[in-house]
């Protein structure tokens, strides 16, 4: 396949852009692909795992001066083992189990960018999967409940908390 640009050389990148759901993709050569400015694996300017973390993690790898860059989040620092956000936004792991509850306000925005969701919602084992299941309706009730409460649809509030019992006993009884 030829490069789209110059028509020239084999084209050996081999891009796909997903713009509101529309597919587009590019085939260039690499000599194209410098000129446009694009990112070239295994090169200089190539992408890197570190440069994925630290876009995920909001933090600015290099400053204008090429040092590092700095956000009032780098400030964050586990009291038990000594680890800054920032050196976690370097490695990309946690020193110590206590770095979850000292980086707490930045972990649920970056699970969620990751993830999708703050809540794990893959498969469940098959041998506790019942009880687990109803765990997750119940909290999905919980959430209907106060939500019917701060509309003030009482008779429903109601219903919902009969429900939350109801499958409250099931747990209890397993």
């Amino acid at each position: 396949m030829l490069c789209q640009e110059c028509n020239k050389r084999p084209a050996t990148l081999h891009f796909t852009k997903i713009v509101n759901g529309e597919k587009t993709e590019f085939h260039i050569c690499e000599s194209c692909a410098r000129e446009k400015g694009e990112m070239i694996p295994g090169t200089s300017n190539g992408f890197s795992i570190h440069n994925l973390l630290s876009g995920l993690l909001d933090f600015e790898p290099t400053g204008k001066n090429g040092s590092a860059g700095t956000t009032p989040a780098q400030s964050l620092c586990c009291e038990e083992c000594g680890m800054t956000y920032s050196q976690f936004s370097k490695i990309g792991r946690f020193g110590c189990s206590s770095c979850y509850k000292y980086f707490d306000s930045r972990l649920d925005p970056l699970f969620k960018r990751v993830h999708g969701s703050t809540s794990h919602v893959g498969k469940v084992p098959a041998r506790a999967g019942g009880r687990i299941k109803v765990k997750r309706q119940i909290a999905d009730l919980k959430r209907d409940l106060q939500e019917s409460i701060t509309q003030e649809e009482f008779e429903e509030a109601a219903q919902i908390r009969d429900q939350i019992r109801e499958l409250e006993k099931e747990i209890a009884q397993e």
